[in-house]
């Protein structure tokens, strides 16, 4: 068979999907020991060793089976015991929440529960690249809401409501935000959570960064008045608890909305990975101290590196939340492409043209803190020296 008729036995809406515009430049970073990664949001840091302990004790205890569907009752106890003491959220582990394969599944389960052919799903861009393609390949129709840097990149409520439209069905929501940094306040969510209402809009709030906010409390969109009958809350331990490989998100909603996404969940991956639930429940009970002590780490490299991007002529808007800068490159006068293309092959730093985040994403590239100072400081004197090497350069 030849190659062209294979491809013709594709599905159309996976031949339309194109390659993560983000693993597109890690995979040409990877295996590069001269370059200096900016580019994949992953903490630098390891899973703290009293989670790896508990694992390891588990696997010589021979916990190798199948959990229950919606992951292990004592994780999503302490899930939920844990979202009350720190966001003021209260659901019931046993038929408001589900454990997932990451925050990604939960993403996918939730999509393909709630959209019909011709739905449309609304989303501030710039934002995290898989949305857009999980809600096309089941049927629905993406409608992007440009957000700002003079507004901080938030999603104000008069440009969600002229994207309204009789077809509307879902918005999605990631603040701290993915790849800008920017969060959204209890203030800046109440006008949003009226039209919400007004419209009976289903929100998709994937929370993954919440932990990650510098100077102010994350304020989750479930917790405002009215907001948690109709928001699926989406997070994990990817981030915030350095735990990529482990692959442990959640979900949290309405019953059933949940008992939709558990059916979904059944018949593709049964549960999550067994010794990722247990390293979670370690993580929950005994890693909130190593928590707090990486994410002050990432508030200590936020400074430095922000104000080093200003200082080699970047400008950058404050990021508040995750672990991302949003610098402009626009005034260089190529695209972010052209400009991410060029620090990788001159400055041997790699970072993620912002357009392939999505509308308003052009003239930025997303640069990841997640790294040592030692690292970030040799990128920004990398980037400068390329950037004096520019016409026109600083």
């Amino acid at each position: 068979m030849s190659k062209s008729s294979m491809s013709d036995k594709l599905s159309p809406a996976v031949r339309q999907i194109p390659p993560s515009g983000i693993r597109a430049f890690f995979s040409l970073a990877e295996g590069n020991k001269d370059i200096i990664s900016l580019g994949v949001g992953e903490p630098d840091f390891v899973t703290p060793e009293p989670v790896r302990a508990a694992c390891v004790r588990a696997l010589e205890l021979g916990r190798t089976t199948y959990t229950p569907n919606a992951g292990l009752l004592e994780l999503r106890e302490e899930i939920a015991k844990y979202l009350k003491d720190s966001f003021e959220i209260e659901y019931e582990p046993a038929d408001e929440m589900m454990v997932t394969v990451g925050g990604s599944e939960a993403i996918d389960a939730a999509l393909r529960a709630l959209i019909a052919e011709g739905d449309e799903i609304l989303m501030p861009v710039p934002s995290y690249i898989a949305y857009s393609p999980i809600a096309q390949l089941n049927g629905g129709t993406v409608v992007e809401i440009e957000t700002f840097a003079k507004d901080d990149f938030k999603l104000k409520a008069e440009a969600l409501e002229a994207h309204i439209t009789p077809r509307s069905k879902v918005l999605i929501v990631n603040y701290p935000n993915n790849p800008t940094g920017a969060i959204m306040t209890r203030e800046d969510w109440l006008p949003i959570a009226k039209l919400a209402e007004k419209h009976d809009l289903i929100v998709l709030s994937d929370e993954i960064y919440a932990e990650l906010t510098y100077g102010r409390k994350h304020a989750s969109f479930a917790a405002l008045p009215g907001m948690k009958e109709r928001t699926l809350l989406i997070s994990g331990f990817s981030k915030a608890f350095a735990m990529t490989g482990w692959r442990v998100g959640y979900v949290c909603g309405h019953p059933e909305l949940i008992a939709a996404m558990l059916k979904i969940h059944q018949y593709t991956v049964m549960c999550a990975p067994i010794l990722g639930q247990v390293a979670a429940i370690e993580s929950l009970r005994n890693g909130l101290g190593e928590k707090d002590a990486m994410i002050e780490s990432y508030a200590q490299r936020r400074r430095m590196f922000v104000k080093g991007l200003r200082d080699i002529g970047l400008p950058c808007h404050e990021p508040q939340g995750a672990f991302y800068a949003f610098p402009s490159v626009a005034h260089t006068g190529v695209t972010s492409d052209a400009f991410a293309r060029m620090l990788l092959n001159e400055a041997k730093v790699a970072g993620v043209p912002g357009h392939v985040f999505g509308k308003g994403g052009e003239g930025f590239i997303r640069c990841s803190y997640a790294s040592s100072v030692a690292r970030l400081t040799e990128a920004l004197e990398r980037m400068d020296r390329c950037l004096r090497s520019f016409p026109g350069g600083s």
